[in-house]
């Protein structure tokens, strides 16, 4: 796939809100940060605002986050925040001026739509932290450097804890992933993601047990893990029930979906809606080793 270009100093970022909205104050800590490492910012008109539980309306977030990709100016697009909308505006967007002049966007949660259309122009994105991660502190900055790292061109290698649920094995391959709700919600559109020859990965927040379920038989019944060469699995955090209502957790419920695989899985991978968020290059290729001591994943 095409890499955009890393970034350099004095380069602009642009800050965009394409789905829910975020409080401008939400935001200064990461305008500042990004400021501080030497780059200059640029708001779109929905950072800030607020419609209902949108940024804008569809017509102003589109047209917002149109001028975004298409400004050869922006070398990086940071969206401030997911939430919901990114699917009533995916078809409206035209990236002939992108395609031409590409550059990094970053996001996860709603904007793995968006990196799934990335994916369609055969460009790489990246799954990372977007605004509110810059206000997490001390706590945060590994995951805030990670994304600075790939926003820059310095190879990723993240090491990771062993997990009962494991699977061991190795592989090289592309990688690709999102909110597991997302990846589900694609299939059977233009931009449903392609898991073959990939290493995929899936998180979500706010879920029942039960839908975690039936979102994994609906990616396992499409065929998403067919073919695919390694599995992480992140957080699902906030669950909106307790395990014992349904009878598994979440890391139960997606180890009996995957059993029967032959290729490596590592859960409790540092990708989800809370405080541990590494940046992923998507559609790039990584190497990923899963043994007894635990697992790495490696930018190749």
């Amino acid at each position: 796939m095409i890499q955009p270009p890393n970034i350099q100093q004095g380069d602009t970022i642009g800050l965009v809100c394409p789905s829910g909205s975020i409080p401008i104050e939400k935001v200064q800590n990461c305008i500042q940060t990004l400021e501080k490492w030497g780059y200059q910012v640029q708001l779109g008109k929905t950072v800030g605002a607020k419609k209902d539980c949108f940024s804008a309306a569809d017509i102003e977030r589109t047209e917002d986050l149109q001028a975004m990709l298409d400004n050869e100016n922006i070398k990086a697009i940071i969206c401030a925040r997911g939430g919901y909308g990114l699917s009533r505006i995916i078809n409206e967007l035209n990236f002939s001026k992108f395609n031409a002049h590409p550059k990094w966007v970053v996001g996860f949660s709603d904007i793995t739509v968006l990196h799934a259309a990335l994916q369609k122009q055969d460009c790489s994105s990246i799954h990372g932290p977007m605004a509110a991660a810059f206000n997490k502190g001390e706590l945060g900055e590994k995951y805030i450097q990670s994304l600075r790292d790939c926003l820059e061109g310095k190879g990723t290698n993240y090491q990771i804890a062993s997990h009962a649920f494991n699977k061991m094995g190795q592989v090289k391959a592309p990688i690709f992933g999102g909110n597991l709700c997302m990846i589900a919600h694609l299939i059977g559109s233009k931009n449903a993601l392609n898991s073959i020859g990939k290493i995929i990965f899936i998180e979500d927040v706010a879920e029942y047990h039960y839908n975690i379920d039936r979102l994994m038989i609906q990616c396992k019944n499409a065929g998403l893990f067919e073919n695919c060469k390694g599995i992480l699995v992140g957080g699902f955090t906030d669950l909106k029930d307790n395990a014992a209502d349904f009878g598994a957790t979440a890391y139960e419920i997606i180890a009996g979906h995957t059993k029967d695989l032959k290729i490596p899985i590592c859960f409790d991978f540092p990708i989800s809606h809370g405080l541990e968020n590494l940046a992923i290059k998507q559609g790039q290729t990584y190497f990923l080793e899963v043994d007894e001591k635990g697992a790495s994943l490696k930018e190749a």
